[in-house]
């Protein structure tokens, strides 16, 4: 695993390189928000530790950027613990935020945990997923195409697409799928799954008209994905 960790702080930098390195991760450090970014333009990253508080632009920037074109997991670090900047940071595409200060022990378990929930599942106990015609997901490159037109998807729109691809006319709760696709669920509000259907909704019908109703309102209870 190649790990991309951007973090200003030498002390912490440095602790966190060798926590990772001790467990067999290679890692990158960058100093900046402009570092991080061309070295993720230069080369590929299996995992990006993000500092919040950077000196040139705010870690959010730089996920925001990233989030353009790349569905790389994202873990934050902040020093600040308010809610404001760990929703903020969520809805930008982290898959999960750690306060400072905090343990390198829980950094490691924080990432091999958000590396199985993202990694593709095992094809013999996945359930079927939706006719290539429709909606095609590709698992080795983390891309989900409708039509042959590949979405331009957030990191947690294409964890909750997926959710609906493997579980197909199931009718599926806010609960459910902010525990699927958030690391910390309570962090978040039902109204996050709400925003996130509608972009995914839209992505949908820019790559084909009405291809939106794929993902159906069953109000009261949650949303059904019809194929």
């Amino acid at each position: 695993m190649n790990v991309l960790l951007v973090e200003d702080e030498p002390a912490i930098a440095d602790t966190l390189v060798y926590a990772l390195k001790t467990e067999r991760f290679e890692v990158q450090h960058a100093l900046t928000g402009r570092e991080a970014l061309d070295a993720l333009a230069a080369q590929a990253f299996d995992f990006v530790i993000l500092d919040i508080g950077l000196p040139d632009m705010t870690g959010l920037e730089v996920c925001k950027r990233l989030r353009e074109n790349s569905t790389i997991p994202v873990l934050f670090l902040t020093a600040r613990d308010g809610e404001v900047d760990r929703i903020l940071g969520l809805e930008l595409g982290g898959d999960d935020y750690v306060t400072k200060p905090f343990s390198p022990r829980e950094i490691v378990a924080r990432i091999r945990a958000i590396l199985r929930r993202v990694g593709p599942e095992a094809p013999a106990s996945a359930p079927p997923e939706a006719p290539a015609s429709t909606l095609h997901h590709d698992p080795a490159a983390m891309r989900i195409h409708c039509h042959g037109e590949e979405l331009d998807l957030t990191a947690h729109e294409y964890k909750l697409l997926l959710v609906f691809l493997k579980n197909p006319r199931r009718v599926l709760s806010r609960d459910q799928l902010l525990d699927h696709a958030w690391a910390d669920p309570g962090a978040v509000t039902d109204r996050t799954i709400d925003a996130h259907i509608k972009s995914i909704r839209a992505k949908l019908r820019a790559a084909r008209s009405g291809a939106e109703e794929l993902i159906q309102t069953r109000r009261g209870l949650g949303y059904l994905f019809v194929p």
